[in-house]
């Protein structure tokens, strides 16, 4: 049985294996993250925002939910003394990721209202 190329790619991710990575995208992959209105085409582009991300990261993925051609996984990644969280959505083609939509938190919980409070804990 073959590793997952999505949980592959959080782990060579994790390991700033940048070959590792691109093992595991499609050359015309494209990534949204609509949190900040941005699309990256291409897997060139994809790997120069990884490898320029600014330093003192640290990957763990929570949760992987594998079906075949859909994957979705959710990650927490601490930087600095912040976390924050990703629930990605990903699309394989031939054992290659070739779309994603990654749903990012910016690090801070928002207020919870106060009209729900009675049916709701902290988290």
């Amino acid at each position: 049985m073959s590793v997952c190329p999505v949980r592959l790619l959080w782990e060579r991710t994790e390991a700033r294996d940048w070959d590792g990575v691109t093992a595991q995208l499609h050359e015309d992959v494209v990534v949204d993250w609509p949190n900040t209105g941005e699309r990256m085409r291409g897997r060139d582009n994809y790997l120069a925002v990884q490898r320029v991300y600014p330093e003192g990261w640290h990957i763990d993925v929570l949760r992987i939910v594998d079906g075949g051609d859909t994957v979705v996984s959710e990650v927490r990644v601490d930087q600095h003394g912040k976390r924050f969280f990703a629930a990605s959505f990903f699309e394989l083609e031939g054992g290659k990721i070739v779309r994603a939509v990654e749903y990012w938190s910016d690090g801070e919980p928002a207020p919870a209202p106060e009209w729900r409070a009675r049916w709701m804990e902290p988290l």
